[in-house]
């Protein structure tokens, strides 16, 4: 694959399914990408949310690990205000000793919840505040170099799991360059400083033990399908399902009810949040991730296939890399 691609798998739990038939999907979807050279499968920590099935991430990443071979398996990311850095240390370190060389721990600094969903995690309000004295503590555990005398992650000691920073703002980009670390951007739903934080980003990056180079991922959403027609309206019910979920309240919604929802200014912020999905057949999609690599001065894509069913999610993670397979080098 001349783009280097990965999945971001949102574990989303459709409507009329279960958290189980969602974490099965996830396992296949995972096959799929694995199968089609896919470089890593990673997984978002969110709470409270009744659509979406990644909540406890390390645990999610342990069973697709045991169903297959070769691929990637990680975070994007764990929220590191949610927890303590002891705490991911010995989950990610348990994991290493489990899938050794195929784990990856993408941080996030947002606590991705609301403040009643913070106080059921037990957790600070402000423990985003000390977002990068955690990395690096986190970091220190990994190395088997403990910032707290006296207490080391077991598992997790000497481990060395490499350490992904996320963000949506240039604050990601500036911890990520002074920390030599990986930097992924969620362009994917948050697109707007896309491009000021990937040039800070490659402007301040030092290099470190875990990266001598920058290397940047973009996220982006793919609807691929094998019609133009099939694409759009993957596309009309993605729209309607955010939009609930969004702006919903709890409510259960007819699809004309959704289309009122977005008509009435739902649809304005969820197509800024979409402002980079690949849309239609493989060849349109093939020229769109074209076009946003260079657009995003990226190293590797990580894409949300977006799509109502696992079927058209599965579909898409196929069409896509056999479009970018077919591309003349």
């Amino acid at each position: 694959m001349r783009i280097p691609l990965s999945v971001l798998d949102l574990a989303p739990i459709a409507r009329g399914e279960t958290v189980g038939s969602s974490i099965a999907a996830s396992v296949a979807l995972a096959q799929r990408a694995e199968e089609h050279g896919y470089r890593r499968v990673w997984y978002a920590e969110h709470h409270n949310m009744p659509s979406i099935a990644s909540s406890a991430t390390s645990v999610l990443i342990s069973h697709v690990g045991a169903h297959t071979s070769t691929i990637r398996l990680g975070s994007g990311g764990v929220m590191l205000p949610n927890h303590s850095p002891l705490t991911i240390a010995e989950q990610f370190g348990t994991l290493d000793a489990m899938y050794p060389g195929r784990i990856d721990l993408g941080l996030g600094r947002a606590p991705g919840s609301d403040q009643n969903t913070m106080y059921a995690l037990r957790r600070d309000p402000n423990s985003a505040e000390s977002f990068p004295q955690d990395v690096l503590e986190l970091q220190a555990y990994l190395a088997g170099q403990t910032r707290v005398p006296g207490v080391d992650a077991v598992p997790g000691k000497s481990s060395r799991v490499p350490l992904y920073i996320l963000g949506s703002s240039t604050f990601g980009a500036h911890l990520a360059a002074a920390l030599g670390l990986p930097y992924a951007f969620a362009s994917h739903f948050a697109p707007q400083a896309l491009e000021a934080a990937v040039a800070a980003y490659r402007r301040e990056f030092k290099p470190s033990a875990q990266l001598e180079e920058p290397h940047v991922i973009a996220g982006v959403n793919v609807i691929a399908a094998d019609t133009e027609a099939r694409a759009q309206e993957n596309l009309q019910a993605m729209r309607r399902t955010m939009a609930i979920g969004l702006f919903g309240r709890g409510r259960s919604f007819t699809d004309a009810e959704a289309d009122l929802l977005l008509e009435q200014g739902a649809g304005h912020h969820i197509d800024s949040m979409f402002t980079h999905v690949a849309l239609g057949t493989p060849p349109q999609v093939a020229d769109h991730l074209e076009r946003f690599v260079r657009f995003a001065d990226a190293d590797e894509l990580i894409v949300a296939h977006q799509a109502p069913t696992t079927e058209d999610r599965l579909r898409s993670v196929t069409l896509t890399a056999e479009a970018l397979d077919s591309v003349p080098a």
